[in-house]
């Protein structure tokens, strides 16, 4: 008979043990070599990489990225994420004419703008968010511009900001359901999330938002924030599997198979989201460009 302790040991084991359905691609080819030349000789920051995003070597080697503004130091210690924590440095103003440089350059349809939360800052960031969007919008006037924004500590003037400049998707993710938000994101607040996206589509901006599975979240527990987000009408969907980035983030609870994630894309449409983005290695900006055509 084996023991409990050798259970769990067992248990834990599986879990940490990665299904075939996430087996990751390696960067390489020229499209890859290209957009990481970009980056660099604009002095950037990319999500891509600073989250350790699955998806880096697809992505790239189409030609698309997302690009993290304001820093690669962010002011929370959200329990899933790789980018490093800590006191960030001064403000870039001239980061948001180096973005839109890089996208021209990239010849990008759609670009995706995100952040480090910079919680010291009296406005969190809003107002380089703004000047980047003006900017993409003042250089690539054909390229759409999606931005992937904190919750702003719920402040709306922060947001207003943002809304103003106009961007064409307003992307505010959720992360996980409320029950966990203590571990999985302990400076953030669920009604804040809620807010941001109630505020924008108030103001007829297309909304989105996304949630991971994975971390000990029960499935009537996603289908009530699925449903809290389709009372405010959000439009846009994704959902993807948590990936532990180091032993010191929290641990993945489970392994969600592919015909669990069909299955939520289905409930999700079913529910009134226009489009839902779901499966094993779905990231908020994974086919972006394609979830607005």
């Amino acid at each position: 008979m084996v023991e409990v302790n050798q259970v769990d040991m067992l248990a834990r084991r599986s879990v940490q043990r990665r299904p075939d359905w996430l087996k990751i691609r390696l960067p390489s080819g020229s499209g890859y070599t290209a957009v990481k030349e970009i980056v660099q000789e604009n002095r950037l920051h990319t999500v891509c990489e600073e989250a350790r995003c699955p998806n880096t070597a697809e992505c790239w080697a189409r030609r698309t990225a997302t690009f993290m503004i304001l820093g690669d130091t962010c002011t929370r210690s959200c329990g899933f994420c790789a980018v490093k924590t800590g006191r960030p440095s001064g403000v870039d103003r001239d980061e948001a004419r180096r973005v839109a440089e890089a996208v021209c350059s990239m010849q990008l349809k759609h670009a995706v703008i995100t952040s480090v939360n910079r919680d010291e800052l009296p406005d969190g960031g809003a107002g380089i968010f703004a000047d980047t969007i003006l900017a993409i919008k003042s250089q690539a006037p054909g390229c759409r511009v999606e931005v992937l924004i904190p919750d702003f500590k719920g402040d709306p003037n922060a947001l207003q900001y943002i809304i103003d400049a106009k961007p064409d998707i307003l992307n505010h993710n959720t992360e996980t359901v409320p029950r966990l938000y203590r571990s999985v994101r302990p400076q953030g607040n669920y009604q804040w999330s809620l807010d941001v996206l109630k505020i924008a589509k108030s103001q007829n901006m297309t909304t989105k938002t996304g949630v991971m599975l994975g971390l000990g979240e029960r499935e009537a527990e996603v289908l009530a924030v699925m449903e809290d987000l389709c009372r405010i009408e959000v439009d846009i969907f994704t959902l993807g599997q948590y990936l532990q980035p180091t032993k010191a983030h929290l641990p993945v609870a489970r392994y969600v198979h592919p015909d669990e994630f069909y299955q939520y894309k289905q409930r999700g449409l079913e529910m009134g989201f226009r489009y839902v983005e779901s499966g094993p290695l779905v990231r908020s900006s994974y086919h972006a460009d394609e979830q607005c055509e």
